[in-house]
């Protein structure tokens, strides 16, 4: 397989979870404003690198799956982002499964491009080294935020979430190529 065919091997099984939830819980997650997906995310990543800072871990949670939560997340922000935060509820789950799909093809066309420039290089990296990546991500996301979104010169949310989603695909990539 080559890296766009695993992106959307990796994409096909975090929407499948996408939309599973979604049909547990409907479109809840719609209230959610910016800075608390920002939380969750943030939250999942932490618990990556303490796990693999110790080298262990108390809850059999596989790593894999707190990848696709950040991956998810990060979707859900770029929506968010987009559309605001409602104070219900406010897509259907057609809707909202279709904005997760446009949002995630942003994001792979994103790679896409980056991988041209860089040649692949992320396949020589080590998983551990995305979750920094995506913690240094969130801690700008928070600077962002904390600053009402304006930058000078920076990227923004967007392309930070972006990031995310695709440092998780190659993080999930990885696991898929290990077998597990």
């Amino acid at each position: 397989m080559n890296t766009a065919e695993q992106f959307d091997a990796v994409l096909d099984k975090c929407h499948g979870l996408f939309e599973k939830k979604g049909k547990d819980y409907g479109t809840a997650w719609r209230i959610l404003r910016l800075p608390s997906l920002t939380d969750q995310i943030f939250i999942k990543a932490q618990r990556l690198r303490s796990i693999e800072e110790k080298g262990t871990q108390k809850v059999d949670d596989p790593l894999e799956g707190e990848f696709i939560g950040i991956l998810n997340y990060s979707i859900m922000a770029l929506i968010q982002l987009e559309r605001g935060a409602a104070e219900q509820p406010d897509m259907s789950w057609e809707e909202a499964s279709a904005a997760y799909l446009a949002k995630a093809n942003e994001a792979k066309e994103l790679m896409l491009l980056k991988n041209h420039d860089y040649g692949e290089a992320w396949r020589d990296m080590r998983v551990s080294s995305f979750t920094d990546l995506i913690i240094q991500k969130l801690l700008r996301v928070k600077q962002i935020e904390d600053n009402q979104g304006k930058t000078l010169i920076s990227e923004g949310l967007e392309a930070n979430y972006l990031d995310m989603v695709n440092y998780s695909v190659f993080a999930l990539i990885m696991f898929m190529e290990r077998g597990k």
